[in-house]
């Protein structure tokens, strides 16, 4: 567990988990956030980032994955959390989730398993939450091959089906999510971005047909389409974006904070979650976890957060493409975007912190330092040293882009 704190954090900060690729590390994914910009958000509207790190791909597909509480991957994502609200007083009810191929998939697995524990979430070249080909066995661990290779299709009702069972005994107000996929990615099918779209407008209750199209968006160096589902309360739920000819990530468009932080609310001060606070004043209580039935208009059209035209041009995210460490049930695919900007390894600097009884205090370097890291295609601040906390008291104040590898929270990566 990394953990990234501002300078200055808001009073009773959102968080946002942060899940890497498939192959990839906590600091991999972080270059990949400081290239869209998410990390200087972080630092100007005052939210805590938590990145979990594993080098390997995240399980998606086991039985045991898609258990809540089962003791999976997401489980062990959660217990970060958990332990990430106590430590820096993160408001429970403005957590988030971010990710990236294998991360984008367990951001869509979270927000079925743990739908009271995220209000929203973001996922570049994901799978729809549970997905897995009807031949395969849920023993495995990664993800499914089947659905990779885009030969995984059910109906909305289906797929609403499955990520409600999920999460069986929720009724309250389903997450957000916000899609990204590149229509000539040959590592994760795009299948999935219209699989995704189907599962998600199901759970949260709309129409197959969207508020509002746009052609013609700036994604990277890609022209992209945005299709916007809006609740009846007027807040955007389901926002998705296909980049034409964009490959694997899209690797041109990874993270980019001009849609991320808006969709999210991470640019919004307060106690509630901007769509939940919405919802409430509307009188609605928002999209509830029922099958889809709605109008297919699904609310007012308002505008979605970010302006579709913001800057084009954005960085490229940094995610290498990194092979899948060893066979999974994806058939040992590769994941995590198109090539890898080059760098050298990012090693610890001076002036860490160490726990001596219990109090912290800036001493020497003490050879602690970060795995390789590919160097981010936008200058920032690099997450600085890796300090292993073992008995360390709650620091709510940290050296900007310092960075912390937390080994007290319980998970089974």
């Amino acid at each position: 567990m990394y953990s990234y704190v501002p300078d200055q954090v808001v009073d009773g900060p959102p968080l946002l988990v942060l899940i890497h690729y498939c192959g990839g590390t906590a600091p991999d994914v972080f270059g990949q956030a400081q290239g869209g910009k998410v990390v200087e958000a972080a630092d100007q509207y005052g939210f805590v980032i938590v990145a979990p790190s594993s080098g390997r791909c995240w399980d998606v597909v086991s039985d045991q994955a898609r258990t809540r509480d089962g003791h999976g991957d997401g489980h062990a994502i959660v217990s970060m959390v958990t332990h990430a609200i106590d430590k820096y007083g993160i408001n429970p009810d403005r957590v988030y989730a971010t990710g990236d191929s294998s991360g984008g998939m367990m951001t869509e697995l979270l927000l079925g398993l743990y739908p009271d524990v995220f209000k929203g979430g973001v996922a570049m070249a994901g799978m729809p939450a549970g997905c897995r080909g009807d031949s395969e066995s849920g023993s495995g661990g990664g993800y499914s091959g089947a659905c990779a290779g885009g030969m995984v299709s059910r109906t909305a009702e289906a797929w609403g089906t499955i990520a409600r069972s999920l999460a069986p005994d929720y009724s309250g107000l389903r997450p957000r999510v916000q899609l990204f996929h590149g229509d000539d990615d040959t590592t994760i099918d795009y299948q999935n971005h219209t699989e995704a779209i189907k599962e998600w407008t199901n759970v949260l209750g709309l129409g197959a047909a969207p508020t509002s199209e746009q052609d013609g968006v700036q994604l990277g160096q890609h022209q992209a389409t945005r299709q916007t589902w809006v609740a009846d309360c007027g807040v955007p739920v389901v926002d998705a974006f296909t980049s034409h000819g964009g490959d694997h990530g899209p690797s041109d468009a990874l993270f980019l904070s001009q849609y991320l932080i808006p969709f999210l609310g991470l640019d919004q001060v307060g106690p509630v979650d901007p769509y939940v606070a919405a919802c409430d004043a509307a009188g609605t209580g928002g999209s509830g976890g029922q099958g889809a039935g709605g109008s297919d208009s699904g609310g007012s059209g308002s505008s979605v957060g970010g302006s579709p035209s913001a800057g084009g041009g954005a960085p490229v995210g940094g995610g290498g493409a990194v092979a899948a460490g060893g066979a999974t049930s994806a058939g040992g695919t590769a994941s995590g975007g198109a090539a890898a900007t080059s760098g050298g390894a990012s090693s610890g600097v001076g002036g860490a912190m160490s726990a001596t009884g219990g109090n912290s205090t800036d001493g020497a370097a003490t050879g602690c330092s970060f795995p390789s890291q590919r160097k981010p295609a936008s200058p920032g601040a690099p997450w600085g040293l890796l300090l292993p906390l073992l008995s360390l008291p709650l620091l709510r104040r940290k050296r900007r882009g310092s960075g912390e590898q937390d080994h007290s929270a319980a998970s089974s990566l």
